[in-house]
């Protein structure tokens, strides 16, 4: 039996890999630790328990908290405050966001290094430098910004989005920042304490059931709002939704996450980027155009403010990940959309439960 621990379990990502586990192995048994503090995550509490997850109440940022977890083989950190405008929004300070994606992530690590657990840190696209992703060549085309392919391309992006050699640079974000620090620090702790740690970076996590909020997990925080003719809006970069993100469903990391836990030191990279890719990729615009086919039509306002940090183009190129371990996205990104409409129609008081409106 392996046992695996999951911080941040009762959030979105959490949860959906705590579920995808159990499904892909009677050997593995899962427990995990949320401090419940997004607001939506309490209604993940019981599904988890019913499957006979033990879950503990407890805050990564405070060592006490951590005191009582048992032994496991295993941690997937997945416990972050996930929005690029972490700190620079009324929501959350500078102070809170490191305390948590940093602090709290050194604080597993040594929960980890405790019990000589293996490491696995969900990261992010964004650590790789916003200021070098504003300025890539960019044309609008089929209603979405495309990657100029005439122009000269710096290291680290092609045709299929940008890999592990890109820029991570400052600035980032300050999510961003504390997520790179992390990914550094965990792979210290590997080799100085001889532990197998795995870094996988992912693009916007997206299916039904997430909590979405304009800052994070847009696609389901528009469905959501299109749905519900909530107000929207097109920010920054003229204003015309042209912006384009590539998304992926939690669930498809399992198998991955499954083989690196039983890599036996096979020299594999440590550090790899997991997305959606081109396949999975959709602007703004063209996500109100597939809510209006879905729902009728809803107007969508311009704002040609440009955002700290926003980003026009971002899609991953998973090739690492694929030659190493064969993985592709498994979820198509018209069942992810399908999902999450579902759940949105069958969920009127999504937005609310989810916090973004009281």
């Amino acid at each position: 039996m392996t046992k695996v621990l999951i911080s941040g379990i009762c959030g979105f990502a959490g949860s959906s890999i705590a579920h995808g586990l159990l499904d892909e192995s009677s050997a593995f048994e899962v427990s995990g630790v949320d401090n419940l503090s997004r607001p939506g995550s309490q209604v993940n509490v019981e599904p988890l328990r019913t499957r006979g997850v033990k879950l503990f109440h407890g805050d990564v940022r405070s060592v006490s908290d951590l005191e009582l977890i048992p032994c496991f083989d295993w941690l997937i950190d997945a416990a972050a405050n996930p929005s690029v405008l972490a700190g620079v929004s009324d929501d959350s300070t500078s102070r809170q966001v490191f305390e948590t994606n940093l602090y709290g992530t050194i604080n597993l690590l040594e929960l980890a290094k405790k019990f000589r657990a293996g490491f696995l840190l969900l990261s992010t696209s964004r650590v790789y430098s916003a200021r070098q992703l504003s300025g890539l060549p960019m044309k609008v085309e089929h209603d979405s910004f495309r990657l100029d392919l005439s122009a000269a391309l710096p290291n680290g992006v092609t045709a299929e989005g940008v890999n592990e050699q890109f820029s991570t640079e400052a600035p980032r974000s300050l999510y961003g920042s504390s997520k790179l620090a992390s990914e550094i620090i965990a792979l210290e702790y590997g080799e100085v304490f001889e532990m197998p740690v795995w870094i996988n970076r992912c693009g916007v996590l997206a299916g039904a059931g997430q909590f979405g909020r304009p800052d994070q997990g847009i696609f389901s925080f528009w469905i959501n709002a299109y749905l519900r003719r909530k107000a929207l809006r097109y920010i920054g970069f003229g204003g015309g939704g042209y912006q384009v993100r590539d998304c992926l469903h939690p669930k498809d990391l399992v198998p991955v996450l499954h083989k690196q836990m039983l890599d036996c030191g096979n020299g594999h990279p440590r550090m790899l980027n997991f997305g959606g890719g081109n396949e999975n990729s959709m602007s703004l615009l063209g996500l109100s155009e597939w809510c209006a086919q879905q729902f009728g039509r809803h107007e969508v306002k311009s704002d040609k403010t440009n955002r700290c940090f926003d980003v026009p183009w971002l899609i991953l190129n998973s090739g690492l990940a694929e030659r190493t371990w064969s993985w592709r996205p498994a979820t198509k990104l018209e069942a992810i959309l399908d999902q999450i409409a579902r759940h949105a129609d069958a969920h009127p008081e999504w937005l609310r439960l989810s916090g973004v409106y009281s």
